[in-house]
């Protein structure tokens, strides 16, 4: 689980068996997950998975939330039906499954999901969040797409895109202070360039005593103290989407 001793990347918490309130579509090439509000809108948020895929019970449980708060969510498959990463796979062979899954190449999927929720859902203003791998392309389309109004890049991956800071929309940056695999000095560092050469709106948060995953997948029974921490997460998260989208 996210904040057991022994932290796993991406771990499955407390809504494994989470059932889902919206339905599955086929947009184009992409199949996607996508829950509506009770009542129309035209503001939409594009979910991206982590490595463990679209279909992940945790990630869809957010997207209904977000749909509970007012927005249509969407959680396209970004690996365009190559095999999400299992627990049970062998580690050793993660980085040459991550080869062929680039965080910076998903804009052709981004541009068929746009046309989607702009054509098919009424969607005048569209934001988008992402966790870890999700959280590394959030990053990347806020330096690149100027059709989202906003990002919130959830724990995500700053190595990936690590030389770019001039984002082009407002941007929120989620980190847990003992992430393994998100070293606070290139929280630091990633703060340092934005402040020099982002020109926009943006937030860099650490979260006390959290671990990596901890707002989407974090077990609140293992440890209730981080419970807070969660839940504020998740405030954080909407409370940002609601200010510019």
């Amino acid at each position: 689980m996210a904040n057991e001793s022994r932290p796993c990347p991406c771990d499955i918490g407390d809504r494994f068996d989470y059932g889902g309130r919206g339905q599955e579509v086929q947009v184009e090439h992409v199949k996607a997950y996508v829950c509506k509000p009770p009542a129309s809108t035209d503001k939409a948020v594009i979910v991206i998975h982590d490595i463990f895929g679209w279909q992940l019970p945790n990630t869809r449980y957010i997207a209904d939330m977000l749909a509970a708060n007012g927005y249509t969510a969407i959680c396209p498959d970004f690996f365009v039906g190559q095999e999400a990463w299992k627990l049970s796979n062998d580690w050793a062979s993660f980085d040459d499954w991550l080869k062929t899954r680039n965080a910076g190449k998903i804009d052709k999927e981004v541009d068929v999901v746009l046309k989607y929720l702009s054509e098919q859902c009424g969607a005048k203003k569209i934001g988008v969040i992402g966790f870890c791998w999700g959280g590394a392309a959030v990053q990347h389309l806020m330096l690149k797409n100027p059709h989202l109004k906003t990002g919130v890049s959830l724990y995500g991956v700053i190595k990936f895109f690590e030389d770019r800071s001039s984002l082009l929309n407002p941007t929120f940056f989620i980190f847990a202070e003992k992430d393994e695999f998100i070293p606070l000095e290139q929280v630091t560092l990633l703060e340092q360039k934005l402040k020099h050469n982002c020109k926009v709106d943006y937030e860099v948060k650490i979260y006390p005593g959290q671990t990596h995953g901890f707002v989407h997948r974090k077990r609140e029974d293992i440890n209730p103290q981080d419970k807070p921490y969660i839940e504020e997460g998740r405030k954080d998260m909407t409370n940002w989407l609601n200010k510019y989208i």
